[in-house]
């Protein structure tokens, strides 16, 4: 199989949290979820997404998950 870079999912959670002008232990208490695993998403550490966790974390702060998640497409020509 051909290694191919297909680009990846940007989590824009910062940028989310700065704007709202909500903490993060607030956002983990409205989310109930635990302060580090708001970091991982934060620093985008994280590797899997769980779409319960997602659907959280946009109604703590009342998005879309547009906002949420970006796609960054690769920089090659097919």
């Amino acid at each position: 199989m051909e290694n191919k870079n297909y680009g990846y999912i940007k989590i824009n959670l910062s940028n989310l949290v700065a704007e709202k002008g909500i903490s993060k232990n607030k956002l983990s208490h409205i989310a109930e979820m635990q302060r580090s695993q708001i970091n991982q998403y934060c620093k985008g550490e994280v590797t899997r997404l769980d779409t319960a966790v997602l659907a959280r974390i946009c109604f703590a702060l009342e998005c879309r998950i547009e906002d949420l998640l970006e796609y960054v497409p690769a920089n090659t020509d097919y």
